[in-house]
């Protein structure tokens, strides 16, 4: 192989690749994710013991494999840094976690829309990307932007006739099914805009690591990053969730969907990821969080038993 085909390799299909492939296990674990919480899970322990553990898988890799690597001298800049990513992680999952108990897989991969949207306003913002207004490409972006926004507002307050109306969810003309119809819906709005706020920061997120990567290598930095989301996240959880019980893997999905996400989703994805922001930028990365609506629409009817509504995804 040429070294321009190597490099045509490296620049393009392998981090076409990895990101469609992170999306997927990305729906993979919001699936999980919404299974365990049916069983009782909580949310704020799964983030703590995902991170806990990615943190403690990755930190040994790090120091073996970047121990030779020229690292940036600490300073008040750095630090913050890594308090702003941490805290930003921390609230992101708290939203994204508990916006799908609220709502579904399908609705969160459906609002993931507004990431391309927010990442490209903002790397305007910091410089990362140039607009030209007679320019096609920036017209068009910026009535993707646009466009995103809009869908991503209907699938919160619209929830339109049925597609695909599962055996779970077959329709009651009871009073209490009424009330059950109210209630859902209420949970469909709430589960929306807390998926919105966890988009929004985590369009931010992406800025952040993507200026992080450019002084750190990946596995030390994502390491670093689980570890101060765990610091920040432990005297929340034990605040709010005081009892043993809501502390002890009850079910098997638990601790499938735990060791799932600390040893794969908090840790070797987001590695994969930042891998993609030092390569190829946010705007290119947060483009492909929209190819897991189809994804995630399928594999909640087929394993949560959800059913599927015109405006469920755009």
């Amino acid at each position: 192989m040429s070294t321009r085909s190597r490099r045509i390799c490296y620049g393009e299909v392998v981090p076409f690749m990895v990101m469609t492939f992170l999306q997927c296990g990305q729906v993979g674990l919001s699936t999980l994710f919404k299974k365990a919480s049916r069983d009782g899970m909580s949310y704020m322990v799964f983030i703590l013991y995902s991170y806990t553990i990615a943190g403690l898988v990755l930190l040994p890799f790090s120091l073996l494999f970047e121990r030779n690597k020229k690292l940036p001298r600490l300073n008040k800049q750095i630090i913050g840094r890594f308090i702003l990513l941490g805290f930003l992680g921390y609230v992101t999952q708290m939203l994204g976690f508990k916006g799908i108990e609220y709502s579904s897989p399908t609705m969160a991969s459906s609002m993931s829309n507004l990431t391309p949207a927010i990442t490209f306003a903002l790397a305007v913002l910091f410089r990362m990307e140039k607009v030209d207004i007679g320019s096609l490409s920036s017209r068009a972006k910026i009535l993707g932007t646009l466009l995103s926004i809009t869908g991503a507002l209907v699938v919160v307050l619209y929830e339109g006739p049925t597609v695909i109306r599962t055996s779970m969810n077959s329709g009651l003309s009871s009073p209490s099914s009424y009330q059950s119809l109210n209630s859902e819906h209420s949970n469909w709005v709430i589960g929306g805009l807390l998926l919105i706020g966890d988009y929004i920061l985590f369009s931010v997120w992406y800025i952040v690591q993507t200026q992080a990567v450019q002084e750190f290598p990946e596995l030390l930095l994502v390491s670093i990053y689980n570890l101060i989301v765990a610091v920040i996240a432990a005297p929340f959880t034990i605040i709010a969730e005081p009892h043993i019980s809501a502390w002890t893997m009850s079910s098997k999905m638990m601790t499938i969907v735990i060791a799932y996400n600390g040893l794969f989703g908090s840790s070797f994805a987001t590695v994969l990821l930042t891998w993609g922001l030092h390569v190829k930028g946010p705007v290119y990365v947060a483009l492909f969080t929209p190819f897991s609506i189809v994804i995630a629409a399928v594999m909640s009817v087929i394993f949560l038993g959800d059913s599927l509504y015109l405006g469920t995804y755009v």
